[in-house]
C-alpha cells in the first residue's frame, strides 16, 4: 500500500498542476456543457483511469524501461513512433513552461511580484529537485499531494449546500457531443505527461492488482476534485472571466484565510507538476546531463512573461488532439 500510495500521489500531483488548482482548464474543458460538463469530468478521469492502467499492464509484459521502448510496443510504425514521440517531447517541454507562467501568474495577481522574481525562484527549486532523480519527484508529491486534495475537498464540503441549490439551475448544454469531445481531449492530454513519468514508476508497480488500484484511486480521487472546482467555478460565475487564476478569487469569498491557504494550495499544485512535466522532459533526453537542467532552467526564467491562460486554452485543446493517436495505440 505504500508504493500504491507514492505513486498515486505522484500521478495526482503530475495532473493536478496550475490549470486545474486554478480552475482555468475546468473552466476550458468542462464549465462552459453546464450539466454535460458534470458528466465530462466524470467520463475523462475514468478514461484517465484505463489509460494507466493500460501502460503499467504494457511496461510489466513488456519489461519496458523507457520512452523510445514503449513506443515501440505499442506500435511497430517507425515514422508514428517518431511522430509520437516528438509531439510528447514538445508538449512536456511547454507544459513545464506553462507551469511557471502559472506560478508567476499567481504572485502577480495576489502580490504583484514580479515575473521574473517568481520565475527565477520555481526555475532554482526545479533544478534542485532534477539534481535528485525520481526519488525527489516522489518525495516532494507524497508530502505535499494529501494536504492539496485534503483542501480542495474541505472547500467543496463548505460548498456543498450551494452546489445542491446550484445543480437546479444547470441547463443541458446545446452543444450536442462536443462535452463528450472535450472530456476525451482533456483525458487526452493529461496522458501525454503522464506516462513519461509512469515508465519511471514503473518499479513500484510490479503487478496488475497494484496497477488497477492505482488507477481506481486516481480516478476517483481526481473526478472528487475536478467535480469540487466546476462547482466552486459555477458560484463566481459573474466575475471570473478575465481573471488568470478564477478559483483564488472565489475562495476568497470564504473568507481570506481560506484564500490564503488556497494560495499555498494552488503553488503546490503548479509546483509539483512542474518538476513532473520537466523531469519526464529530461527522462526522454539521450543525454541527461546537467547542463541540460540548467538550459531548462534558464530559458524557463525567459519564456515566463508569456500570459498564462492564454497558453491554457490555445496550447491545452490542441495537443489533446494530438495526443489521440497515443491513446488509440495504447488502447489498441
Amino acid at each position: 500500500m505504500k508504493n500504491i500510495s507514492k505513486v498515486s500521489f505522484v500521478i495526482i500531483g503530475t495532473i493536478i498542476g496550475a490549470g486545474f488548482a486554478s480552475g482555468k482548464e475546468i473552466e476550458t474543458f468542462f464549465a462552459k456543457y453546464e450539466l454535460q460538463g458534470l458528466f465530462g469530468i466524470i467520463i475523462s478521469c475514468i478514461l484517465t483511469g484505463v489509460i494507466i492502467y493500460k501502460v503499467f499492464s504494457i511496461l510489466q509484459e513488456k519489461q519496458i524501461f523507457s520512452y523510445k521502448e514503449f513506443l515501440g510496443a505499442i506500435s511497430k510504425k517507425t515514422k508514428i513512433n517518431k511522430i509520437i514521440e516528438t509531439i510528447i517531447q514538445l508538449f512536456l517541454l511547454i507544459s513545464f513552461y506553462i507551469m511557471v507562467a502559472g506560478f508567476c501568474a499567481y504572485f502577480k495577481q495576489e502580490f504583484n511580484i514580479p515575473t521574473m522574481i517568481s520565475a527565477a525562484t520555481i526555475a532554482i527549486l526545479c533544478y534542485i529537485t532534477f539534481c535528485n532523480n525520481i526519488e525527489g519527484v516522489i518525495s516532494i508529491n507524497t508530502f505535499l499531494i494529501p494536504i492539496l486534495i485534503l483542501f480542495v475537498l474541505y472547500i467543496g464540503t463548505k460548498n456543498i449546500k450551494f452546489m445542491y441549490i446550484q445543480s437546479y439551475s444547470l441547463n443541458f448544454s446545446k452543444s450536442s457531443f462536443n462535452w463528450l469531445l472535450s472530456s476525451i481531449l482533456y483525458a487526452s492530454y493529461n496522458s501525454i505527461v503522464l506516462i513519461p513519468i509512469l515508465i519511471n514508476l514503473k518499479n513500484y508497480i510490479n503487478t496488475k492488482n497494484k496497477a488497477k488500484k492505482v488507477s481506481i484511486i486516481c480516478s476517483v480521487i481526481l473526478s472528487l476534485l475536478g467535480i469540487c472546482i466546476f462547482c466552486l467555478l459555477l458560484k463566481g460565475n459573474n466575475h471570473i472571466e478575465n481573471l488568470e487564476l478564477p478559483i483564488i478569487q472565489i475562495i476568497k469569498s470564504f473568507g481570506k484565510y481560506y484564500s490564503y491557504i488556497y494560495g499555498i494550495v494552488v503553488v503546490t499544485a503548479i509546483f509539483t507538476s512542474t518538476i513532473s512535466a520537466g523531469y519526464g522532459f529530461l527522462s526522454n533526453l539521450k543525454n541527461q546531463s546537467k547542463k541540460y537542467i540548467i538550459l531548462l532552467c534558464i530559458s524557463s526564467i525567459l519564456i515566463s512573461p508569456i500570459g498564462f491562460s492564454k497558453l491554457v486554452n490555445i496550447l491545452y485543446p490542441t495537443f489533446g488532439v494530438l495526443g489521440l493517436l497515443q491513446i488509440f495505440y495504447i488502447l489498441k
